[in-house]
């Protein structure tokens, strides 16, 4: 489609709008006066696209897996508390429960069903969006987005934003999600973020994916791309614990163990004249001089009109508390120049006092205090800070935002956790290994997503990936799973994944399905066991659900929808799993606490009668049954004198698949 024809088109719509769509647009175009990203987009065509229908999970048991041996090791009742299994709850013979989802179809389709049944659930959310190269490796609206293509930048922010505010709903209130973006777009990108995440921004990684090229313009190489991380409030880093192995006490020290910390703060004297002055030490009277490029790291009381407006203390306080280490007076060089003259003329043969590492010299004939020096012991050490173990306010050192390369020999310092991942093009490597051919283009390297889900995710937490691609997040959540089981708690190894792949199929390739010869594929073998590399148990996740999406005009919900769509819909919206369904016209979901969970398709005789004997025979105290009438079956149980709360099976199916996201 042509610019102007686009153009034609937008402005042919509004002949068939009615007075409330006219009021809808004008509002977005009178509110959309602000600061910010804008882009060309239709809040009447998302509004259409959200509430066009329903959709309803099909379970293909086919595509699914079970590790072979062990389809009887984990079955039964789910508990609604952890939105997951229980694991303490088996029965032998009853449905088998999967709480690992694999979901085929488009993803913004997948999650407008996970908005009805995992809205509030999900803890991590890592996805690698399509980039808007313009190399045609991108499809929307069933077409190739060239880099030719006038609106390819609206279109890309409008795919994005559509999606975006759909998993903006399923966060936890500790819950974070991550994005890979490359340098070209991480601008536009950034600025949607804002908009649809507005306050959660907390940063954003760089990850260094090569060592340079020859080819690049102007001879400048990009090296890096960017996790742009926007996180809930009570959203944390997993951090690491602290190495106190450095901490000593070979003074005594009644404050107990400590090591030394610098005295510098990384401002110059230009930026905080306030913080560049000289110390002494009060015992032997020698002084020290500032550095000019990294002046004190605390304030002076000489300084300071009204010392009780600081937050920390003064470096005099310090001092009078024997936190400041000076030099020892037994070993340590101290000068005297009693002429400026002299001390222009150390300052010249570059005998004066340096900074340890780089030599630097501390006093220079430019420094507007020359004078001071004149005449003064002068040492030629430096003092440190005594940092005691009890005055460390958390025992975890945060995560640093530099992810280096897996052969980088540059460290990140003791007060940070350092991240490393293989370069760019290294997930390829371990996708075709696994799966014997040449399948996914550009994944990112399982030590890049494993990394940031070892810090972003709790051994509990949901996993969420809508653009799986070729299942890297679904492995790196199993490989930390096992390295949380080798620890022993009891605790461990039970993240879950949810993954959302498409089948990429087109005119050319009618029969091409990523996301099951791919994607799942990938997760089956893994879970198997490959190149002679052990599998993994169903404790550590080592199964799936592999489910397909049916889409339904709400008006013809009645009709449409059968059994099997709403026990799996009923299964992930209570219990957040996914059930092999029984025979029957009652069908057991599952229990929460002493309450058993019930579809019944059909109100007959005979489902009322085994519904009344139901808590006798299973020991349940309370029925929860959804059916399609439910007034009715509550008024016949009531007469047998079983109490149940019943619920409309069509309420329960339509909540949460309707209404703006936006």
């Amino acid at each position: 489609m042509t610019d102007s024809s686009r153009a034609t088109n937008l402005l042919a719509q509004l002949a068939h709008l009615n007075e409330q769509q006219l009021r809808r647009l004008l509002v977005e175009h009178l509110t959309k006066q602000k600061l910010g990203l804008y882009w060309e987009a239709n809040a009447i065509e998302r509004d259409a696209a959200l509430n066009a229908d329903l959709v309803l999970p099909r379970l293909l048991e086919e595509w699914s897996h079970v590790p072979v041996g062990r389809d009887s090791s984990r079955r039964g009742s789910a508990n609604e508390g952890d939105v997951g299994m229980n694991p303490d709850l088996r029965n032998a013979g009853e449905p088998f429960t999967h709480r690992n989802l694999i979901i085929e179809g488009d993803n913004y389709d997948s999650l407008r069903l996970l908005r009805a049944t995992h809205a509030g659930k999900i803890r991590v959310i890592y996805i690698d969006p399509p980039y808007n190269t313009g190399n045609k490796d991108w499809v929307y609206n069933d077409h190739y987005v060239g880099a030719n293509d006038r609106w390819r930048h609206s279109q890309w922010l409008e795919f994005l934003y559509r999606r975006l505010t759909l998993a903006r709903d399923l966060l936890t209130p500790e819950g974070v999600i991550l994005v890979s973006i490359n340098d070209e777009n991480r601008a536009r990108l950034e600025l949607l973020m804002d908009e649809v995440f507005p306050g959660m921004k907390l940063g954003s990684f760089v990850w260094k994916t090569r060592s340079g090229s020859n080819d690049e313009q102007a001879l400048f190489s990009v090296d890096h791309e960017y996790v742009l991380v926007y996180g809930q409030p009570n959203f944390k880093f997993r951090g690491e614990d602290k190495d106190f192995a450095q901490y000593k006490n070979l003074d005594n020290d009644p404050r107990g163990r400590w090591k030394t910390g610098d005295l510098g703060k990384g401002h110059t004297r230009i930026e905080r004249p306030n913080a560049y002055y000289p110390i002494q030490n009060p015992k032997t009277g020698v002084w020290y001089p500032c550095n000019p490029a990294v002046v004190w790291r605390f304030a002076s009381e000489a300084r300071i009109e009204d010392i009780t407006t600081l937050r920390a203390k003064t470096m005099e306080q310090y001092i009078r508390e024997d936190k400041v280490i000076f030099p020892d007076p037994k070993v340590e060089r101290v000068q005297i120049w009693k002429t400026k003259e002299a001390l222009l003329a150390a300052i010249k043969s570059g005998d004066v006092p340096v900074r340890p590492k780089t030599k630097t010299p501390l006093l220079t004939e430019d420094l507007p205090d020359l004078d001071f020096w004149v005449g003064k012991p002068v040492g030629f050490g430096r003092p440190w800070f005594k940092r005691h173990l009890c005055d460390v306010q958390s025992d975890l050192r945060p995560v640093s935002s530099w992810i280096r390369g897996a052969v980088d020999d540059d460290a990140i310092d003791d007060y940070s956790v350092g991240l490393t991942a293989q370069r760019s093009g290294t997930g390829e490597h371990s996708v075709n290994e696994i799966l014997g051919f040449n399948a996914f283009p550009y994944p990112k390297p399982m030590s890049l997503i494993k990394g940031l889900l070892s810090q972003a995710t709790q051994p509990n937490d949901i996993v969420l990936d809508f653009f799986a691609g070729s299942g890297t997040t679904g492995q790196a959540v199993l490989e930390l799973n096992a390295e949380d089981a080798s620890t022993g708690s009891a605790q461990a190894g039970q993240r879950r994944f949810i993954l959302c792949s498409s089948t990429e199929a087109n005119s050319k390739e009618p029969d091409k399905n990523l996301c099951r010869d791919v994607c799942a594929e990938r997760m089956r073998r893994v879970i198997n066991g490959y190149g002679g590399k052990a599998g993994y148990t169903l404790e550590q996740g080592g199964e799936f659900a592999y489910l397909q999406l049916d889409k339904v005009e709400a008006a013809d919900a009645h009709f449409e929808v059968d059994a099997a769509h709403a026990f799996q819909l009923l299964a992930l919206k209570r219990l957040g799993v996914v059930c092999s369904a029984s025979e029957g016209a009652v069908q057991r979901l599952g229990r929460v606490e002493d309450c058993e969970l019930l579809v019944c398709n059909e109100v007959t005789p005979d489902t009322i009668e085994t519904l009344a004997a139901w808590p006798q025979q299973h020991g349940a105290a309370r029925l929860a049954i959804y059916s399609t009438r439910p007034k009715t079956l509550s008024e016949q149980l009531a007469a047998r004198g079983v109490e149940a709360n019943c619920y409309s099976l069509m309420d329960a199916l339509l909540s949460g698949q309707r209404g703006s996201a936006a």
